[in-house]
């Protein structure tokens, strides 16, 4: 029922890749509960599916995993969603003022943490952002800032302790934070910026090396989008969220209490 998305389709044809995702997905129902959300809560929210599909029978989620910029793109362009779950607020704002969230719904249900990883094997170490500027650091996976909230952090983080200079001509740029987490897990960069729960996801293959102070806290906001064809039930996935149940998954996947 996931549908993978990556970020970098062109505006043009946002919608149209959705539709089709969709579609791959099975034939859509009245009760059907479409949700767009951040890339890294891939694993979390694919768990959560079946004790929400179980407590509300006949209902059904469809995922769509993406960069926040991106799905922000697809709902603007008609995407017919129910809930959008962001990864920075941000986004979240440009949505809001954008009237494209049902009003009294928005609510922030998560914070994350960001974090520097390196290979599980063969990796460098590394102990702060300065050493990032080290020889045998050659290339830094980061999610793009233009369109990824992680990589907007890493490069706010960066810019404040005077590094982005020294650091963005190594920086490897990813469409999300998973494809980020991906070019780590392959050793294809010898660190990049993930969040904490993207690193659990491949702890075997990555190994977290420090915890980067972000200006601001990392919290994610979710909401009703007016677009789809579901308002109700897109109120009783916030609502489960929000639960106890809810928040022990996806305590159980790295995030932390809002």
């Amino acid at each position: 029922m996931s549908i993978a998305r990556r970020a970098a389709v062109p505006r043009f044809a946002l919608r149209f890749a959705l539709t089709c995702a969709l579609m791959a997905a099975g034939p859509a129902r009245a009760a059907d509960v479409t949700v767009s959300a951040a890339a890294s809560l891939t694993n979390a929210f694919k768990e959560l599916a079946p004790a929400f599909e179980a407590a509300h029978p006949g209902t059904r989620l469809l995922f769509n995993f993406a960069a926040s910029d991106a799905l922000l793109a697809q709902i603007v362009k008609g995407a017919p969603v129910d809930v959008f779950a962001s990864a920075d607020q941000e986004t979240m704002d440009r949505a809001q003022q954008q009237k494209l969230l049902v009003d009294g719904t928005r609510r922030n249900f998560v914070r994350n943490a960001l974090v520097v990883i390196t290979p599980a094997e063969q990796g460098v170490a590394l102990k702060s952002l300065s050493d990032l500027q080290q020889v045998a650091v050659k290339r830094v996976a980061i999610g793009k800032p233009e369109g990824v909230p992680a990589g907007r952090y890493a490069k706010g983080a960066l810019e404040k302790a005077g590094l982005w200079q020294a650091v963005e001509p190594k920086a490897v740029f990813a469409q999300n934070v998973r494809q980020a987490l991906d070019y780590v897990a392959r050793g294809e960069t010898e660190a990049g910026f993930v969040y904490a729960t993207d690193a659990l996801v491949m702890k075997d293959k990555v190994r977290v090396l420090f915890r980067v102070p972000t200006e601001t806290p990392i919290s994610y906001p979710i909401a009703v989008t007016p677009g789809g064809s579901n308002a109700a039930g897109g109120r009783q996935f916030l609502d489960f969220v929000a639960s106890a149940a809810g928040q022990a998954v996806l305590a159980k996947h790295g995030f932390e209490q809002p």
